[in-house]
C-alpha cells in the first residue's frame, strides 16, 4: 500500500469513539435477537445490494480497474453469501448444540443435565480487503458471518477504494436499520491509526483481517498483546502448491502447463489462491510449454511496488533462473515464470515463503520421488495444495496426504483459484496462510469464528435458551 492511500482519510477519534460506543450497546440487544431476526437482516442486506448493483459495480470498476464482468460476478458471490448465511440461521443448521441429559449411572458418576450452545463473542473488527472489493470487504464474508453470529461489526475500509466502501456501507447501514436492527449494528472507519486504536480497544472482542503476512503479523502482535488478548482471525500469505506427477505429465503435460498458466495468471495474479509453484518432473520441457498473456491492470500502485520487490527477492536467490516473461501491462508488469531444482528449495525452503502477489511462478523441477517428497515436507502453512494426477496413480494419492498435512484445502486435477461458498468449504491453513488454523473465512462455518460456546447446568425447561429446549 502506498503512503498517499494509506493517509487518505482518517476517522476522527471522536467519531471513533461514537463508533466503538455505539457498537458496544448495540451488542446486548443483538446477542438477545433472534435467528430469524438476523436472517431478515441479512437478506435485507442481500437485497440493498442487489439494488444498488449498477453504482456499486461503477464505483469498483473506477477505484480497483478490474472488469465489469468480475466485479458483476462477485457482487452476485457477495448477495448469494449473505443470503446462504440466512438460510443456515432458518433452518438451523448454523446452530451447533450438545444436549447430555441427566444420567445417575453414569460411568464417572452421577451426571447433571447439560446442554451446551454458543453465544455472540461481541463486537467484531473487520479489515477489508484490496483484491475482492465485495466479497472480502465492506460487505464481505467476515462481515455477514460476524452478523449471522449475531455480533456488531466495525470495518476498516481499505483505501484502494474508499468511495466503493463509504458506498457499501451507506447500504448496509440502511438495511439494517429498516429491519430494525440495533443503532450500532454496522459502522464504517477509515486510516491506520484508527484501526489500530480500535483493535486494541477493549470493547471490541475479536478481528478479521486478510492481507499480507508483514501488515497481518503486525496486527496479530497487537491483538495478542492487549491485556485482555482476543482472537485474531488472519488470512496472510500463501504460495498453494500444484504437484504434477510423472504419469499426469506423461499423460497431459502441455494441457497441464497451459491451464497453470491460466489460473497463475487469473485476475493479473491477485489472487490469495493463485497456484505461486508448480513442482514437475520436466521443468525445462514444462516453461517451454507456457505461453503467458499480458496481464491486466494491478489494483493499485502498492501492489506492482510490492510485486517488483517480490519477484526481485525471487530472482536473487541461489539457483534460481529466469524462464519465461510475457509482454508488459499497462502499469509496466510482465507475467514471469522462474524456474529452480529441488535440490536448491530443499537447501533454501525460504523459496517457498516467497509470494509473489501477480503474474508469477516458480517451477520446481524434481528428478526423483524423494526429491519431490522433500520439497513437500519443507512447506509452510498454505491456504491451498493441487495435485494432477493420471487414473491409476499411488504417488498422487500419497502426494494428496503430504499436502494435507500443510493446507487447508486439497485439490485433485483441478486449479485453486475460484473458492466456492458452501458448509463444507475450508478457507484457511497453518501459519503463515493464517492465523488460525482451526478456522475457515470462506463458507458458512466462518460463523464459529465469532462464537463462544457456553453449557447451562441443570436448567428448568423456562429458563432454557430456545435452541436448548427439548
Amino acid at each position: 500500500m502506498d503512503a498517499h492511500q494509506e493517509a487518505a482519510h482518517e476517522t476522527a477519534p471522536d467519531d471513533l469513539e461514537s463508533v466503538l460506543a455505539a457498537a458496544h450497546a448495540a451488542a446486548r440487544p443483538l446477542a438477545r435477537s433472534t435467528p430469524a431476526e438476523r436472517a431478515d437482516a441479512l437478506e435485507a442486506v442481500a437485497r440493498a445490494l442487489e439494488g444498488a448493483r449498477a453504482e456499486l459495480v461503477a464505483l469498483a470498476g473506477e477505484e480497483t480497474h478490474l472488469p465489469q464482468a468480475r466485479l458483476e460476478g462477485e457482487l452476485t458471490r457477495t448477495v448469494f453469501q449473505a443470503r446462504l448465511f440466512a438460510a443456515g440461521l432458518r433452518d438451523g443448521s448454523l446452530l451447533p448444540t450438545r444436549i447430555d441429559h441427566a444420567d445417575p449411572d453414569w460411568g464417572m458418576g452421577p451426571r447433571p443435565d447439560l446442554r451446551r450452545t454458543v453465544v455472540p463473542i461481541g463486537p467484531v473488527l473487520v479489515f477489508a480487503a484490496s483484491n475482492f472489493p465485495f466479497a472480502f470487504s465492506v460487505a464481505g464474508g467476515d462481515s455477514v458471518s460476524a452478523l449471522a453470529a449475531g455480533c456488531p461489526v466495525v470495518v476498516k475500509a481499505h483505501p484502494g477504494h474508499p468511495r466503493l466502501s463509504l458506498a457499501t456501507a451507506r447500504q448496509v447501514t440502511a438495511a439494517l436499520a429498516a429491519v430494525g436492527a440495533p443503532e450500532g449494528t454496522f459502522a464504517l472507519v477509515e486510516g491506520v491509526e484508527a484501526s489500530k486504536t480500535a483493535l486494541t480497544d477493549r470493547r471490541i472482542r475479536a478481528a478479521g483481517f486478510t492481507g499480507s503476512v508483514r501488515g497481518g503479523r503486525a496486527l496479530f502482535d497487537l491483538a495478542v498483546s492487549r491485556p485482555d488478548p482476543i482472537p485474531f482471525h488472519g488470512e496472510l500469505g500463501s504460495v498453494n502448491p500444484v504437484v504434477v506427477t510423472p504419469a499426469a505429465w506423461a499423460e497431459r503435460g502441455a494441457d497441464v502447463a497451459a491451464a497453470w498458466v491460466g489460473s497463475l495468471t487469473l485476475g493479473a495474479g491477485q489472487f490469495c489462491t493463485n497456484p505461486g509453484v508448480v513442482l514437475v518432473p520436466d521443468a525445462e520441457a514444462f516453461t517451454a510449454a507456457v505461453d503467458l498473456p499480458v496481464p491486466g491492470p494491478m489494483l493499485h500502485p502498492g501492489i506492482v511496488e510490492g510485486f517488483r520487490t517480490a519477484t526481485d527477492e525471487l530472482a536473487s536467490q541461489p539457483g534460481v533462473r529466469s524462464a519465461a516473461s510475457g509482454e508488459a501491462g499497462p502499469d509496466g508488469i510482465a507475467a514471469q515464470v522462474f524456474s529452480v531444482p529441488a535440490a536448491d528449495v530443499v537447501a533454501n525452503p525460504h523459496l517457498l515463503e516467497l509470494e509473489a502477489f501477480g503474474p508469477a511462478g516458480l517451477v520446481v523441477g524434481y528428478s526423483s520421488e524423494d526429491d519431490l517428497r522433500a520439497v513437500l515436507d519443507a512447506l509452510p502453512g498454505q491456504l491451498t495444495g493441487s495435485v494432477h494426477a493420471a487414473a491409476d496413480d499411488p504417488l498422487a494419492v500419497e502426494v494428496a496426504g503430504l499436502l494435507a498435512e500443510h493446507v487447508g484445502r486439497v485439490v485433485w486435477n483441478d486449479w485453486p483459484t475460484g473458492v466456492t461458498v458452501s458448509s463444507a468449504q475450508q478457507h484457511g491453513g497453518p501459519w503463515p496462510a493464517t492465523t488460525s488454523p482451526t478456522t475457515t473465512s470462506v463458507g458458512t462455518a466462518a460463523i464459529s469464528r465469532w462464537q463462544r460456546p457456553v453449557a447451562f447446568q441443570g436448567f428448568p425447561t423456562a429458563a432454557l435458551p430456545d435452541e436448548l429446549k427439548d
